[in-house]
């Protein structure tokens, strides 16, 4: 009887499979990357084509030794690591360091089942040393950027600081985003809101008075600059409508009805997963990746690093099969809905994130799983078979509405409401997604009877105060969000990164919300000023396309790995000569110093500074430190005055 060995990359995933296998199949895991560069030196001969010196890691070493042991007795060896450009690195790995003397044979699967293992043993094919290349031209290029950037941001900035491919554009968006809310000037504006007396009961907003549209919120600038054509309501100016309309009915002027249809949106790829999990469950993007892959391992979800939202044939059928069953035919789309990647520079090896086949409603493996397993298989599951579910229908209802103020001023003052009512919820009967303020839909709300002429009657009239908000830090959602539109790094990378700039404090978290640290603030503003080109992000995302070339054959490692290094002569200067020729230009004093504003009695500039110990403000020979818990943009000339003020050696002033 022949004997075979299996190697995957993990053991969860070695114990499901084994059922699978059964007899003469020994399924054992490789814990991962079993060699990697040395953490110390560069470890690239940059000389001779850039070739890594790759070493066994101290756990790597120790799985070789057994693997080599349980190899003696093996008659053939599958190398079963994950089918993207890692899990080809290290199956390449395997091979360069078990030497083995029997038939090796590249196995690869999507999803854990019985079907899809027995498939994979059918269909086994030889390494891919253009994937093994992608990966190692990755692994160089990163360790390449960091050994010649982090030493600048040591003697720069702070010891210990590190700079990354992917890390430094990402603490780039988030330390802009800080800027634009520290540069935001806010501006007040009031609107009226009327209250009907009606069954059931509503609410129309004040649209224009005298013809001319009112100022909302979106049209003021960030300096509180209101835009031509609309006129801003003061306080003082709403109290006055608000008297002049007391008692007064509002008459529907017009009645718009049209027709209302949304459609479900496509299966899971591995950020949208990021996304709509951390919204849903409130977990880090980090939180929903380790779910997943606990999911995956076990065999109830397809591979969870993807970026295609694709449902394979086999996929198709059984979720359409079961929509009919669970919700009837009427739910069902009425042709299968086909998606495409809206991701720049998508991958498309893999199906959709989905249950595995046959599949397995939640309340089935409810036993088999923890609750955040679950859960996050819930979300999975809803919007798997949403996907293919008909349109949710109904009627939006817009009505104007007004009258003119009493009183010895006349104002025509028009009010709008609208009401959107579901007539049949179709997708929405299985899945609603969580919606961005910026992107919701119409609220779902019933109106009243009404047609033009009808008076109806105001229960009250309510003037509010309103005031222009800075944009919205970014959470884990939006800004995996924000890195993938900008074809930033790869759905696989997004946790790791996410994780990076928190642990090495460079940002932090206020609730869900993402801060920057001043020392990000240093650190940007030296890349910015004098690596542009490092930070920028079409070249980050260039970097990404170029990779999936290599990975497909177009373009050589070595070739490109040069170019990245000592330039091509044309527009890109190379990361070498770009550090040689900047670094003599970096003023370390200028670089960590963030003008306040002036010392209101002395007259003094005051600056902050990003210490070894933490963030103080100094007014000529005054320092004083600033509460980690303020934000850049809460620190302003007023509370530096406090801090620098304060008794020394208690808590300072702002610490709440």
């Amino acid at each position: 009887m022949s004997n075979a060995l299996v190697i995957v990359e993990s053991p969860a995933k070695a114990k499901t499979i084994s059922k699978f296998l059964g007899d003469g199949f020994d399924v054992r895991a490789s814990v991962g990357h079993i060699a990697d560069l040395p953490s110390k030196g560069l470890s690239v001969d940059v000389e001779n084509s850039f070739k890594p010196n790759y070493e066994l890691t101290e756990r790597g070493a120790q799985v070789i030794k057994e693997l080599k042991a349980l190899l003696k007795d093996a008659d053939e060896l599958y190398l079963a690591t994950d089918e993207d450009r890692e899990g080809e690195a290290i199956a390449a790995h395997l091979l360069e360091y078990l030497k083995p003397k029997v038939p090796v044979k590249r196995m690869v699967f999507h999803e854990i089942t019985k079907t899809a293992i027995s498939e994979a043993l059918d269909h086994t094919r030889d390494i891919d040393y253009k994937l093994v290349d992608a990966a190692e031209a990755r692994r160089i290029l990163d360790r390449l950027y960091g050994y010649e950037v982090s030493p600048i941001l040591w003697r720069k900035v702070n010891r210990g600081l590190s700079a990354g491919r992917v890390q430094s554009p990402s603490i780039r968006l988030v330390v802009e985003r800080e800027e634009e809310r520290m540069a935001h000037v806010a501006a007040s504006y009031w609107d009226l809101e009327a209250t009907s007396a009606t069954t059931p009961i509503f609410s129309a907003g004040l649209q224009s008075v005298d013809g001319s549209r009112i100022a909302m919120g979106k049209d003021f600038d960030s300096l509180g600059v209101v835009k031509e054509g609309v006129v801003v309501i003061t306080e003082s100016k709403a109290g006055e409508l608000v008297a002049g309309l007391a008692n007064v009915d509002l008459e529907v002027r017009s009645v718009e009805d049209r027709p209302y249809r949304k459609s479900p949106r496509a299966p899971f790829m591995t950020s949208t997963l990021q996304q709509e999990g951390g919204n849903k469950l409130r977990i880090t993007a980090s939180e929903v990746m380790r779910l997943a892959q606990s999911l995956y391992e076990g065999g109830f979800i397809t591979y969870m690093r993807t970026d295609n939202v694709i449902l394979g044939d086999d996929a198709m059928t059984a979720v359409r099969s079961e929509i009919s069953t669970a919700f009837g035919q009427e739910f069902l789309s009425a042709e299968p809905r086909q998606y495409k990647s809206k991701v720049k520079n998508a991958q498309e090896a893999h199906e959709a994130i989905r249950p595995t086949l046959p599949l397995r409603s939640p309340d089935v493996i409810a036993a088999e799983v923890n609750a955040r397993e679950l859960a996050l298989y819930k979300i999975i599951w809803q919007r798997t078979l949403a996907s293919q579910m008909s349109d949710a229908t109904g009627t939006t209802v817009t009505v104007k509405l007004g009258a003119e103020t009493t009183g010895a001023v006349k104002a025509d003052c028009e009010f709008s409401t609208s009401g959107t009512t579901i007539t049949f919820a179709g997708y929405r009967q299985a899945y609603q997604e969580v919606e961005d303020d910026s992107e919701s839909e119409e609220k779902e709300a019933l109106l009243p009877p009404m047609k033009v002429g009808d008076k109806v009657k105001i229960e009250k009239y309510s003037a509010n105060g309103h005031e222009t908000s800075p944009p919205a830090r970014y959470t884990e959602p939006t800004l995996v969000k924000k890195l993938e539109e900008l074809g930033i790094g790869r759905p696989s990378t997004y946790a790791a990164i996410l994780g990076t700039i928190l642990n090495r404090g460079y940002v932090w978290k206020k609730g869900q919300a993402i801060v920057p640290s001043w020392t990000a603030f240093a650190v940007v503003k030296l890349m910015k000023n004098h690596f542009t080109e490092l930070v920028d992000y079409t070249f980050t995302a260039t970097v990404e396309e170029e990779l999936d070339e290599i990975s497909q054959g177009l373009r050589v490692k070595e070739v490109w790995l040069g170019e990245f290094y000592y330039g091509n002569g044309k527009e890109l200067p190379g990361l070498k000569p770009l550090v040689e020729h900047n670094i003599a230009n970096i003023d370390a004093a200028t670089l960590n110093a963030f003008r306040v504003g002036m010392h209101p009695t002395t007259g003094e500039e005051i600056v902050l500074r990003p210490g070894k110990f933490g963030p103080y403000v100094r007014c000529g020979e005054n320092t004083a430190s600033v509460p980690e818990t303020m934000t850049p943009d809460e620190l302003n000339v007023e509370i530096a005055v406090a801090l620098l003020a304060a008794p020394k050696y208690i808590d300072p002033i702002g610490e709440l």
